[in-house]
């Protein structure tokens, strides 16, 4: 099949992707998706199929060529892309994108944070430099993005494959499939457009073994951990599907049966907080604590008798590493959290 052909068809199938999973904001769920976010896209709660395999495509995508090797094509989720040169100017359109260049030493030109997000995170301003707003993750600006002049748009299918072709027209634009669980994938999809690869995987391998040793020097009976997230309208219990869901796989940490699943969170009502039942529960909050309800699930009885809770082991966690998180910065700040609290 012909680049233009697949990447006719890789359009089709995110639109019809797009009806059932949809972006919700930064990270594996932030932004004030659905009728809030006026875009009328879904919370990616759920997913099937295509959402387990994601992982998987993408780390069949990336290049042959050699490190230091232009021109280069990259083979990815809207199709393949030349890059005729290394890439100077970049343009990320999502925190996992902006974590992957900025840990790879790279200054992004411009960037597009979820709604309601006050742009670059705290734990990447340091290296990230100063780039330009181009929008929000829901809602690009193209001619903010054009008038960059980008030599490289880093960016995913699931959030943005209604503009590829026009990204495409400004600058080589490179697609992930999604964001969230896939982040070691796109890392190294993005550092293969950057041709970092090799430090890419450096860092891969320094965080997985960290995260090994966290669950070594937890022993062999480790507490189950609960992932609590408080979102406007909406409670979720989030899985294995997530970003913290594979920090937790990476460092063998227990969950509850049911937040064992497949998906990135299920949903629960104030009246049955009792489903965050474990041993430890770590909460995040997005957005204004006030739009939530937390007051309301936090002061039911069920609550209170929570094993978690009664042993002083509910607590809170900041929701921009350990939920809207999508790189391998975040995850290692979120390791350094984990052992403070289960072991320090």
């Amino acid at each position: 099949m012909s680049s233009r052909r697949r990447g006719t068809a890789a359009v089709a199938l995110a639109a019809a992707a797009a009806l059932t999973l949809a972006a919700c904001g930064g990270g594996d769920g932030g932004s004030k998706d659905s009728a809030a976010s006026g875009g009328g896209k879904k919370a990616v709660a759920q997913g099937g199929e295509d959402f387990a395999d994601a992982a998987k495509k993408t780390a069949s995508y990336g290049t042959d060529a050699a490190a230091g090797q232009f021109p280069r094509t990259l083979t990815h989720a809207m199709g393949k892309t030349e890059l005729k040169a290394a890439p100077k100017r970049v343009v990320v359109l999502d925190v996992g994108e902006l974590d992957n260049v900025v840990s790879l030493g790279v200054e992004p030109v411009g960037y597009a944070p979820s709604e309601g997000d006050d742009g670059i995170p705290g734990y990447l301003k340091k290296d990230a430099g100063a780039p330009k707003s181009v929008g929000t993750i829901n809602s690009l600006n193209l001619e903010a993005i054009h008038a960059l002049k980008p030599d490289l748009i880093l960016g995913s299918q699931l959030r943005a494959a209604d503009k590829y072709d026009e990204l495409s027209k400004i600058a080589p634009t490179v697609f992930s499939i999604r964001p969230g669980f896939t982040w070691k994938e796109n890392y190294l999809l993005n550092a293969a457009a950057l041709d970092r690869t090799a430090e890419a995987k450096t860092k891969l391998n320094a965080y997985e073994k960290k995260a090994k040793q966290l669950g070594t020097d937890l022993g062999e009976k480790k507490p189950t951990v609960t992932m609590l997230r408080y979102m406007p309208e909406k409670t979720r219990l989030y899985a294995k599907a997530s970003f913290i869901g594979t920090i937790l796989d990476d460092a063998g940490l227990p969950r509850p049966k049911n937040q064992q699943i497949n998906d990135l969170a299920a949903e629960i009502s104030p009246e049955k907080i009792d489903e965050a039942d474990a041993d430890w529960i770590f909460t995040g909050v997005y957005g204004d604590a006030k739009t939530t309800k937390r007051d309301k699930a936090e002061d039911n009885p069920l609550w209170k008798n929570l094993t978690a809770v009664k042993n002083g082991r509910a607590k809170d966690v900041p929701d921009e590493t350990w939920y809207l998180g999508l790189g391998v910065t975040a995850a290692d700040k979120v390791l350094d959290d984990l052992r403070n609290f289960l072991i320090n």
